[in-house]
């Protein structure tokens, strides 16, 4: 018996260094393309960052209220978000918040553009839909820092390796929620706008789509939460927000500064939640 394991273990198969060479070779020949790719994705995060730090944070907080209220139409509701946003400038922690929801934004941002087509495409084509969906499981399962470390190759230090593994992470949420929601359109209304006359394109944007609405506003939501549970792993690889002091008070054991920055993640989560979740509001 132990001859037969040792003789599995001493026939290894390569795939670790199968891999290390893939990343190797791509890294090595194509260094501009990637350098390309994450200045621009560097800029783009930069550029939103600028855009949430120029106001003040009382400002900021009162913008927010207003977009609360004209979403939500719930007294509460703003309440509770400018409290929670007042409690975050009050902590000090208001900077990293907004590099944090720099990074939230950009990743949900991608994701949505990505998997809402790619949702509709896979409920159009099931054969493609069942080669995907390994991969999405792959995607949803494999250990973060697996894929972490070829993103840190490719990319190197910084927000781009820490925003790519978000989107990575989060984009399956965007892409089952939206196949879910246009495969379980009822074939009758289907059938109804065909004898109308209705093209494929009129069919989609005229009835899939508003009926799997809901489905899609819930995956936005579930990226967004996806993408902040990832803030501190993005700080591992260089990427600023609240994963950073959440890092620093792990290794110090600052319980103090652990339980503050902790319930600022929770309190952005909420906010953000609270937000966008119009029919929890109603209720």
């Amino acid at each position: 018996m132990s001859d037969s394991v040792d003789f599995i273990q001493d026939n290894k198969i390569p795939i670790g260094k199968w891999t290390k060479h893939y990343v190797d070779y791509i890294a090595d020949n194509y260094a501009d393309f990637f350098d390309s790719v994450s200045d621009s994705l560097k800029t783009f995060i930069d550029a939103l960052l600028w855009l949430l730090q120029l106001p003040s944070p009382i400002v900021a907080t009162a913008i927010v209220a207003v977009i609360t209220w004209l979403i939500q139409r719930s007294i509460a509701v703003t309440i509770f978000v400018s409290l929670g946003l007042l409690l975050i400038v009050n902590q000090g922690y208001w900077e990293e918040t907004t590099q944090t929801l720099a990074l939230v934004i950009s990743a949900t941002t991608f994701c949505m553009l990505i998997g809402i087509p790619m949702g509709i495409l896979l409920a159009r084509k099931p054969w493609l839909y069942r080669i995907m969906r390994p991969i999405l499981d792959l995607m949803q399962t494999i250990p973060t820092f697996v894929y972490l470390i070829p993103t840190m190759v490719l990319f190197g230090l910084g927000v781009v390796p820490g925003l790519i593994s978000t989107v990575v992470f989060s984009l399956p949420a965007s892409i089952r929620l939206t196949y879910l929601g246009i495969k379980s359109t009822p074939s009758a209304l289907i059938e109804a706008g065909q004898a109308f006359g209705s093209t494929g394109a009129q069919i989609l944007w005229k009835i899939e789509i508003p009926f799997a609405m809901p489905q899609i506003r819930a995956g936005l939501t579930q990226t967004i939460m996806l993408s902040l549970s990832m803030v501190v792993i993005a700080a591992l690889v260089g990427a600023d927000g609240l994963g950073v002091p959440t890092v620093r008070a792990l290794n110090t054991q600052n319980i103090a500064k652990g339980f503050e920055v902790g319930l600022c993640i929770v309190l952005v989560a909420i906010i953000l939640d609270r937000i966008l979740n119009k029919e929890e509001a109603e209720q």
